[in-house]
């Protein structure tokens, strides 16, 4: 038996194009959302390094201005990854659902986050050059947005792992039969796999 399968899982011959949502089993929420998640718990704690190591210890400041770095990154692919969520919304579900609700919740939360994240940004590039440490208000701030992006995430997984929002795939899928033969993007059968 055969023990890799690439070629389909990087085609996107047979896929459709849906515009800002990606493609059909190519999504670009989902992917975008990973970063801004590590980025934003990566900073927090960075900022709790820093306010226990204190002024004394150089390297406390070194993890001030790691945070402050990797909280802009973060807020970068935010911002691309809530307009691709907000489309992926409004085009996918219907309203009266429980996964539209669900999807208010974790929009809601993810917004609220990137709000928060511009506003810790903007605090971060006042006091980058004045303070030795991270201020212990940007440390508060930094674990809230940690806190809250871990909470808005476990929304999005549970739209995707237990409602199957824009999964492509049906469990009866020739991908889930015993074969050699490797299904592409768009077939549903094996006729014309490689």
């Amino acid at each position: 038996m055969r023990k890799f399968s690439i070629r389909p899982t990087l085609s996107f011959k047979g896929r459709t194009f849906k515009g800002l949502r990606g493609w059909s089993g190519k999504p670009l929420h989902p992917p975008l959302t990973d970063f801004p998640v590590a980025a934003y718990v990566l900073a927090a704690v960075f900022d709790v390094i820093s306010v226990i190591g204190g002024t004394d210890h150089d390297w406390a400041r070194e993890f001030w201005h790691a945070g402050t770095y990797v909280f802009v990154g973060g807020a970068a692919v935010s911002v691309v990854a809530a307009v691709t969520g907000l489309w992926d919304a409004w085009k996918s579900s219907e309203a009266g659902t429980q996964a539209r609700r669900t999807i208010n919740t974790h929009a809601t939360i993810m917004v609220t986050v990137t709000v928060l994240a511009l506003t810790d940004i903007a605090w971060r590039l006042n006091d980058y050059h004045t303070e030795l440490v991270t201020p212990i208000g940007i440390m508060v701030l930094s674990v809230v947005i940690s806190l809250l992006v871990s909470l808005g995430a476990t929304f999005g997984g549970s739209l995707v792992y237990e409602y199957g929002f824009n999964v492509e795939t049906a469990g009866d899928h020739p991908a889930w039969h015993k074969s050699e033969t490797d299904v592409l993007p768009g077939q549903h059968d094996t006729e014309g796999a490689s």
